[in-house]
């Protein structure tokens, strides 16, 4: 027997507990994806049973998430192996294991570019279109009537939310909005909400997330508020590159791409209102 399998022998791959996200969150960091410095609590709680490590000799090799937000959607990341174990069928097993805990779901995914073919060829994932990173510096003036989230009813948040996102995460939002170190600012017309976004302190600087509107000239209001938030930072800004209207937002405000991602799904891409999402949530949880 080879060594490779005498290592895959020694393999373990088991659910996460609340405090090994740290692991995994700083597995992102160190891949460079900047996560928010709250992201490990948060993520984890939305769906404790689909985080996983793998344990090569009983030493943390790698990690993945599978989140299922209900019965017909989930989403996968976080997804990173050391570099050292790379190459030994870890990568595989964690997905195996992803795959089994989220089922027969539409399944969704960020991959990065060099990735694409793999996923196509070995997960049969299909890709649906680019997520750009933008990168900007804070400041500027905010804007005149928009309103802090906390003013917004969260039943009314969460019938909005679920237009421009696959299924409905009560839980997750709940947590979000209100999380440390962050701004979030909501727009109304007449009692009805007409768009929201959340900044979050990351490693590194800011990150706006998501950032859904039903017009450009709202998107780009709230847009200017957080960015008016963090007047002395770096922040980030992660758009959907079908829609025009966000990417001549990040243009006209200078900021500069960064990386790309792909967005695939297990099955058929979601039916959202991709023309309202300004700012994607995050790459590791959709």
């Amino acid at each position: 027997m080879g060594k490779s399998s005498e290592e895959i022998k020694n393999l373990e791959i088991r659910r996460m507990n609340r405090e090994e996200t740290e692991f995994a969150i700083e597995m992102a960091a160190a891949e460079g994806w900047n996560p928010g410095i709250h992201d490990g609590e948060l993520f984890y709680e939305t769906d404790p049973e689909g985080f996983f490590i793998a344990e090569l000799g009983g030493k943390p090799a790698g990690c993945a998430s599978a989140v299922a937000y209900d019965d017909e959607f989930g989403f996968l990341g976080l997804y990173a192996v050391k570099p050292e174990f790379r190459k030994k069928e870890i990568g595989m097993k964690l997905t195996e294991k992803c795959l089994e805990h989220l089922g027969d779901r539409n399944i969704g995914l960020d991959g990065v570019v060099e990735n694409e073919k793999k996923y196509q060829k070995v997960m049969k994932f299909k890709s649906s279109y680019s997520n750009l990173r933008f990168e900007g510096r804070g400041g500027g003036k905010t804007s005149d009537g928009l309103v802090d989230i906390s003013e917004i009813p969260f039943e009314k948040l969460l019938e909005y939310d679920r237009r421009m996102f696959p299924a409905p995460r009560q839980g997750f939002l709940k947590k979000w909005i209100k999380q440390p170190d962050s701004y979030a600012f909501a727009a109304q017309e007449d009692g009805d909400l007409k768009g929201y976004g959340v900044i979050r302190k990351c490693r590194q600087g800011y990150k706006i997330g998501p950032l859904f509107a039903d017009e450009q000239c709202t998107a780009e209001k709230i847009f200017r508020a957080l960015r008016a938030s963090v007047p002395e930072e770096t922040f980030y800004f992660d758009v959907p590159e079908p829609n025009k209207k966000a990417m001549e937002i990040a243009k006209k405000y200078q900021m500069n791409v960064m990386f790309r991602t792909i967005r695939m799904y297990s099955r058929e891409e979601p039916v959202i209102e991709l023309d309202k999402v300004y700012g994607v949530t995050s790459f590791e949880l959709g």
